[in-house]
């Protein structure tokens, strides 16, 4: 029997703010990480402080904001009213204080609860508040939210504003770094969402004067679009959309120039819209995955009291646009399916370039329509029958605490071999890591059409352990990680696996949820000490530092290193490289270099992007 524990009144704690904060972080900020993912908590942080100076630029107040990111830390400077001297500390130490809550002052504003500035205060291991109004400045330092210095007021002739420099906490984000692409890409969306503001960063000026069409331009080629992008504005509601050549549906929404990377009721029901629109214009029931297939689209909402379903403001939950107000429901599809319908009446080409498309994405869903029920049944029989997907306990069918929380961690390792998938599987945590074991070099899909998903086994199945048949809104991982060898045979499996996926799931990559699995290369070791290394200059430090003759072990496949060891590299000490697509990548030329008839060039890359020493690489040639 259990021993007994004391429960009385010293059994009750009282955790004050910051406490609260760094005890429990992903209540404020979500999934903490290295920075590998863009939605990883560093991200967050940046978010949190930009997030206050935007709402002083839709306030009025200041038309550019200075941010830069060096070495680890970040200064954002604004050019708005600044923070009243007296409450400056208040503002960013005592949760529930600041100028949000009066609706009069922030009617609109992305942050309403008082909450984004502290967390960033607590999880900091430096963070510093600088604040210039009518020429007095008030300054104050924290570390970990605890405050260190309270400066005195000064005269000063700075302009008006805030300034905020923080640290993130390296105890809490452990090995992080601030991949700057994410960072760009954070910034390009602020001035997508507010037109006229200028922001800085490291130097460089981003800027805006259209809107959601220079978001769309900027997303898309022009060469792989059907028509040009339509854009609409009215008041409070903001569209942009267009259809590609590529498979999937790729959306970019925003609440109040906050981007929802996960959608909400506003996506929801511009979705409905476009397909109601459609279906009014053209007097065809047409299906709803015929219309939005390829489509590219952003759509930017202004509401007032925005209710999000978590704390890092990613997905919307509003269903009114105001108190007492009509539904978000109503509000968005009233105004898309209107002006759309109005612009296809107005503009035939664009009409028939729809038309067109829409009834090519009809003809190839027919064509598959047999071979998809016929692999559908098999892999059912497949998920009962072989062990190819071990899953994770977060997607068990209960009801357990935190699931939600869980299930954003959840991670998906693709392995190929039995040595390899077997090492990962039981290592892992079996309540958030699953593992796919593929088997054999997966088929080069390149230029094939989406048939090849459910004719072929492998793919097939894949694509059923991932949920993503019917679109990456129902991805079961929020991660999906490449695992391969570090050899020849493991890159090209790679490129095969990228290729399925940037050719048939390509928003599942922009994204943010594909990523490559790094692995120690070398293990070096004596009687005290192990160190892993990653490169061969990591090795011949670790020689010069372990001194003599230590024993040197070179992993050439992941079957290779022990349960114990891959403990570490799936687990804190994870390495994870993502798969991003820059803004002039198009992806038919970039999968016909990669994957088309350019064998020699292929081969090249292979070999000069493996991280192996010189010998290998020759013997691999």
């Amino acid at each position: 029997m259990a021993k007994s524990v004391v429960y009385n009144e010293d059994s009750i704690k009282s955790l004050d703010w910051k406490e609260h904060i760094r005890l429990r972080p992903g209540m404020y900020i979500g999934k903490l990480g290295d920075g590998s993912s863009q939605d990883d908590g560093i991200y967050i942080l940046v978010k949190e402080i930009i997030d206050n100076s935007i709402d002083e630029y839709v306030m009025g107040n200041g038309k550019k904001i200075d941010v830069s990111i060096k070495e680890g830390e970040v200064k954002v400077r604004d050019y708005g009213r600044g923070i009243p001297l007296g409450k400056v500390i208040d503002c960013v130490s005592k949760i529930n204080t600041g100028g949000k809550y009066d609706s009069d002052a922030f009617k609109k504003a992305v942050g309403l609860n008082g909450v984004g500035t502290k967390a960033v205060n607590a999880l900091s291991n430096y963070f510093r508040v600088e604040s210039v109004r009518a020429g007095k400045k008030k300054v104050a330092e924290f570390e970990q939210g605890i405050i260190t210095k309270d400066h005195k007021i000064q005269k000063t002739s700075e302009e008006d504003g805030t300034t905020t420099i923080f640290r993130p906490d390296s105890g809490i984000f452990k090995n992080y770094r601030f991949i700057l692409d994410y960072v760009v890409n954070q910034v390009r969306n602020y001035t997508y969402l507010n037109a006229g503001l200028s922001i800085y960063l490291n130097g460089e000026r981003y800027y805006s004067k259209n809107g959601l069409l220079d978001l769309l331009n900027h997303k898309t080629d022009p060469e792989a679009i059907r028509y040009p992008i339509i854009h609409l504005k009215g008041y409070d509601i903001e569209i942009a959309l267009t259809h590609g050549n590529n498979y999937g549906e790729e959306y970019y929404s925003f609440v109040n120039g906050q981007y929802t990377s996960q959608g909400g009721t506003h996506l929801q029901a511009f979705r409905e819209g476009v397909v109601n629109a459609v279906r009014t214009h053209f007097s065809k029931n047409y299906d709803v995955s015929d219309i939005r297939s390829s489509i590219i689209a952003a759509v930017s909402v202004r509401v007032q009291e925005p209710v999000f379903e978590s704390q890092t403001k990613t997905k919307l939950g509003s269903t009114h646009v105001a108190p007492g107000g009509e539904t978000m429901r109503t509000f968005v599809t009233k105004f898309v399916e209107k002006e759309v319908d109005n612009y296809l009446h107005k503009n035939k080409d664009v009409a028939e370039a729809i038309k067109k498309r829409i009834e090519q994405s009809e003809k190839e869903r027919k064509e598959i329509a047999g071979i998809k029920k016929l692999a559908n049944t098999r892999a059912k029989k497949a998920n009962l029958h072989n062990k190819k997907l071990r899953d994770c306990r977060v997607h068990l069918n209960d009801k357990r605490k935190g699931k939600e929380e869980k299930k954003l961690g959840s991670t998906l390792f693709i392995t190929e071999g039995d040595s390899a998938s077997g090492s990962i599987t039981k290592a892992r945590d079996v309540e958030t890591q699953a593992v796919f074991s593929l088997r054999g070099k997966p088929l080069n899909c390149f230029g094939l059409t989406k048939k090849v998903v459910y004719e072929n086994e492998e793919f097939n199945l894949l694509q059923h352990a991932l949920n993503i048949e019917s679109g990456v809104e129902n991805l079961r991982y929020n991660n999906v990680v490449i695992a391969t060898d570090a050899d020849v045979d493991g890159m090209h499996i790679r490129l095969l696996l990228l290729t399925f996926f940037l050719q048939f799931f390509p928003d599942l990559v922009r994204g943010g949820h594909l990523y490559i699995l790094d692995t120690p290369l070398f293990r070096v070791r004596n009687k005290k000490k192990t160190i892993y290394c990653y490169t061969a200059e990591e090795k011949q430090a670790a020689i010069a530092e372990l001194k003599g003759n230590p024993e040197i072990t070179r992993f050439k496949g992941l079957g290779e290193i022990s349960p114990n060891e891959f403990e570490r590299f799936i687990g804190d000490d994870i390495r994870l490289q993502p798969v991003t697509l820059q803004k002039d990548t198009e992806l038919k030329k970039l999968l016909a270099y990669f994957m088309g008839k350019n064998s020699p060039d292929r081969q090249k890359f292979i070999i000069n992007n493996l991280r192996v020493e010189k010998d290998e690489v020759e013997l691999a040639a």
